[in-house]
């Protein structure tokens, strides 16, 4: 019974799966902490991962690993291979003044658009690298290559401490900003625009490459971008959309075709089959219902059920909840709002219906630029920590107005690494076709006018300073 092991090192923590590679049955897991933060020195990740393998019984026994990870963030190397500075990651904003500059610099969304498929925002790693040089140039001097968190770790692991051997996959690169899915080729002209200069890069590799092998002989795939590996995961097909509401909300799905739209909503990032994966992200989503709880004094569970006791649309109560600042729409310095607020919903209940209502509309709205790019939706698999309220799985069919799947809680992001390490050492042409758990499916029941009423006040928010 061969084994193989997927990691999922996301802003928050590291999970390691060990899974049997022909049928997908779980043997043994690890879980460890990250630090807090959108700075994180590496190492961090690296002790995480060492005692999320540890818990999970070692890597010693598997016949491959690999790792999935937060997308976007920046980690620079010096010439040894020594991090140069602290990580900035995906949830790091201070570069939208950047991600500005350079949209203006390279003539606008629609240039950037149709050269790497998508508009840089403050969490694209293209913008933290202009921020380093304007605002660190003696730390931008000393970076000789920059890589992605997954493309450090699957390099730690691999343990030959030279720079040649970086390694990434389609996925993450296309979070960078100068790497091309439509062309598959890295943009040297776009990292010398922002940097000043050519840094190393990884190199990508297809989806069943090798990048580095571990101690104990044990094949290193090439990794590839959270919500990839959480879509290969939970098996998505052509016609499901992935909603993920972890610490940011996503929504994806899976395409044939590369995506470059314009306006900059939907990223035209690719996915980890070969294929793409048109995807739009908020930054607020399961913090939105921690927050809710937070001032409530209440429980998750709690939260859930006095939802319930309000009715749909929260009797006209809103809540836009751009709590820390927002990337769809790109209002990196907005706040959040609560409007409609009238005597007869000032309630505990309204309150908290209103909060997953506003969390669901902003991510249906992500939904619905996927549609207009072309993506046909026949139903919305729902995952993520956010998954496991029962007010959220109730009133999402509401919101997105189609019927909605709900796997069975899981480390989907894990779980497609997982995946992807059993399909590196299976010689198929295809990812191993592993059976799926318990599903709990919720029919549709559109409520437009909940949808209606937040598209009336949700530009009515305010900028914190800069």
């Amino acid at each position: 019974m061969p084994l193989v092991a997927g990691v999922d090192s996301s802003t928050q923590s590291c999970k390691v799966v060990v899974r049997d590679a022909e049928t997908g049955a779980l043997v043994r897991e690890g879980r460890a902490t990250h630090p807090e933060g959108t700075e994180v020195h590496p190492d961090a990740w690296w002790r995480a991962l060492r005692e999320a393998s540890r818990q999970a019984g070692g890597l010693d026994d598997v016949a491959a690993v690999a790792v999935g990870g937060q997308q976007h963030g920046m980690v620079c190397l010096d010439e040894s291979g020594e991090v140069v500075r602290p990580a900035l990651l995906w949830n790091d904003t201070r570069s939208a003044q950047a991600a500005s500059d350079l949209t203006a610099e390279l003539g606008g969304p629609k240039a950037w658009a149709d050269a790497v498929g998508s508009v840089p925002v403050a969490s694209f790693t293209v913008t933290k690298l202009r921020w380093l040089a304007e605002h660190e140039p003696d730390n931008a001097a000393r970076t000789a290559a920059v890589c992605l968190p997954h493309d450090w770790l699957t390099w730690r692991l691999g343990g030959t401490g030279d720079l040649a051997d970086l390694r990434t996959d389609r996925s993450d690169a296309s979070g960078t900003g100068y790497w091309s899915p439509a062309t598959g080729v890295y943009r040297p002209d776009l990292l010398q625009m922002a940097f000043g200069r050519e840094p190393r890069v990884p190199t990508v590799l297809a989806p069943t490459g090798i990048a580095g092998r571990l101690p104990s002989g044990a094949v290193l795939g090439p990794g590839t971008g959270d919500n990839a590996a959480a879509a290969l995961g939970v098996g998505a097909r052509p016609g499901d959309v992935v909603v993920s509401i972890g610490t940011s909300g996503t929504v994806f799905s899976v395409a044939d075709l590369p995506a470059a739209d314009a306006s900059g909503i939907v990223a035209g990032f690719a996915d980890a089959t070969g294929r793409f994966l048109p995807l739009v992200c908020t930054l607020n989503a399961a913090r939105v219902l921690d927050a809710a709880a937070a001032l409530l004094g209440v429980s998750h569970s709690r939260l859930a059920e006095l939802a319930a006791e309000a009715p749909s649309g929260s009797d006209g109560l809103v809540m836009v909840p751009y709590l820390e600042g927002e990337r769809t729409p790109n209002r990196p310095l907005s706040t959040g709002a609560v409007h409609g607020l009238t005597l007869r919903n000032s309630t505990p209940a309204h309150f908290a219906r209103a909060a997953v209502e506003g969390l669901l509309c902003a991510l249906a709205d992500g939904l619905d630029a996927l549609i207009a790019e072309g993506a046909a939706v026949n139903r919305v698999i729902l995952i993520g920590g956010g998954a496991r309220s029962e007010a959220v799985r109730r009133i999402a069919p509401e919101i997105f107005g189609c019927g909605v799947v709900v796997p069975e809680p899981g480390e989907y992001v894990a779980d497609g690494a997982a995946r992807q390490a059993a399909w590196v050492v299976s010689d198929q042409p295809a990812p191993p076709a592993w059976a799926t758990g318990r599903v709990e499916h919720y029919d549709a029941r559109p409520v437009p006018a909940i949808r209606d009423q937040y598209a009336a006040v949700r530009e009515l928010v305010h900028d914190r300073p800069a």
